[in-house]
C-alpha cells in the first residue's frame, strides 16, 4: 500500500508595527487556512516597538492557539532586523513571511508551500491584490501597477508582501531594506528556482494619496538599486525593457478597448436608428422577428469548443467584485 506523502510543515512569520487594526483578522485568517498537503507548525509575530494594541491582540490569540508566538522588539530596527529574529526563532525549514498590513486568502499558504514538493524550488511568491476600489485615480493606479506586476511575475517572478522560502541562510544583512528581493538573490545563488503562485492571493491596501504612492515607489526603487549596486542582483522590476514590454501590452489593450467601444457605440446607434424605422415606418416589423441566424447553434457544443471562455469571464468578474467587498 502506497504511503501518502509527508506533510510540508512551515513556520509563518509576521512582521508588525502598530497593526492593531489588521493583526487580529490576519492571525484569524492564518489559523483558519484550508490546508491539505501543508501544515502550519507555528506563527511567529515580531512586534517592533508597538505603541498601540498590537501586542495585547497577539497575546489573545496566543491564549487560543499554542502555535501563535510573540517576539517583542523594544525599539524599531527595521524590517530586516525583524525578519532575522523570525529566522532565528523558526523551527522549520520552510518559512512563510508576511507583512502585518496584509490579509491572506484562505488557500494562500497551501498554494505557496505545496510547491516545495519540488526539491529544486527555493522560493515562492503570492499574487498581491489591492482592496482599494479603482473609483479614484490613486486606487486605479494601484490596481494597474499590481496587474502589470502580475504579468511581469508570470514571466520572471518579482516577489513581495507574502513569500515562502527554504531556510538555506541564517540571516539578512542589516543594510538591506528589500528583504524579499535579497531572499530571492540568495535562493538563486544556491541554484534553486524562484516560482510565482498566482493562485496564492494576499490582499493589501494600496496608497490613498499621490504623495504616499510616490513615497512607496521611491523607497522600493532605491532599495532595489542598492541591492543591485552592492550585491549584484537585479530584480525583474528594474529591468526596464521587460517593464516597458508589459506596459506596452497594457497600453495596447486600452487602445483595443477604446476601438471596440467606439465600434460598439456605432453599431448600437445604427441598430437603434433602424429599430426606430421599423417601429415608426413599417409598424409591424417587430412582431415577426427578422432572425439572427448565427445564434441558432448548439449552445453546449459552442461552449465546449470555446473552452468555456464565457464562463471564465463571468467567474473573473464575480471574483473581482468579491475582492472589492
Amino acid at each position: 500500500m502506497t504511503q501518502p506523502p509527508a506533510l510540508l510543515v512551515c513556520s509563518v512569520g509576521v512582521t508588525a508595527y502598530n497593526e492593531q487594526e489588521n493583526i487580529g483578522p490576519l492571525l484569524a485568517a492564518l489559523l483558519d487556512q484550508h490546508l491539505h498537503r501543508v501544515e502550519i507548525g507555528e506563527i511567529i509575530v515580531v512586534a517592533s516597538a508597538c505603541t498601540d494594541r498590537t501586542v495585547p491582540i497577539v497575546r489573545e490569540y496566543m491564549a487560543r492557539d499554542a502555535r501563535v508566538k510573540l517576539i517583542e522588539q523594544a525599539r524599531r530596527e527595521g524590517k530586516t532586523s525583524a525578519v532575522n529574529l523570525f529566522l532565528k526563532a523558526s523551527q522549520h525549514d520552510i518559512c512563510v513571511l508576511e507583512s502585518g498590513d496584509t490579509l491572506p486568502h484562505e488557500y494562500a499558504v497551501e498554494h505557496l508551500v505545496r510547491m516545495f514538493d519540488d526539491p529544486t524550488v527555493g522560493m515562492v511568491g503570492a499574487q498581491k491584490v489591492a482592496v482599494n476600489t479603482p473609483d479614484h485615480i490613486i486606487g486605479l493606479l494601484s490596481h494597474l501597477r499590481l496587474r502589470m506586476e502580475h504579468e511581469l511575475c508570470l514571466e520572471i517572478p518579482r516577489l513581495g508582501e507574502m513569500i515562502a522560502f527554504r531556510k538555506v541562510f541564517d540571516g539578512i544583512p542589516h543594510d538591506v531594506a528589500m528583504d524579499e528581493a535579497f531572499v530571492e538573490a540568495l535562493v538563486v545563488r544556491h541554484g534553486m528556482q524562484v516560482k510565482y503562485a498566482p493562485d496564492a492571493i494576499v490582499y493589501n491596501t494600496g496608497p490613498e494619496s499621490i504623495p504616499d504612492f510616490i513615497r512607496q515607489r521611491r523607497r522600493n526603487h532605491a532599495g532595489h538599486l542598492y541591492l543591485k549596486h552592492k550585491y549584484g542582483y537585479a530584480v525583474s522590476s528594474i529591468q526596464n525593457r521587460r517593464v516597458a514590454r508589459v506596459a506596452f501590452k497594457e497600453f495596447w489593450g486600452i487602445v483595443q478597448l477604446v476601438w471596440v467601444l467606439g465600434l460598439l457605440a456605432f453599431i448600437e446607434g445604427y441598430s437603434r436608428v433602424m429599430g426606430w424605422y421599423d417601429f415608426a415606418i413599417k409598424r409591424d416589423r417587430h412582431v415577426v422577428w427578422d432572425m439572427a441566424w448565427s445564434q441558432k447553434q448548439n449552445v453546449h457544443e459552442v461552449r465546449a469548443a470555446n473552452n468555456g471562455s464565457g464562463d471564465s469571464y463571468v467567474v473573473q468578474s464575480r471574483t473581482q467584485s468579491e475582492r472589492k467587498v
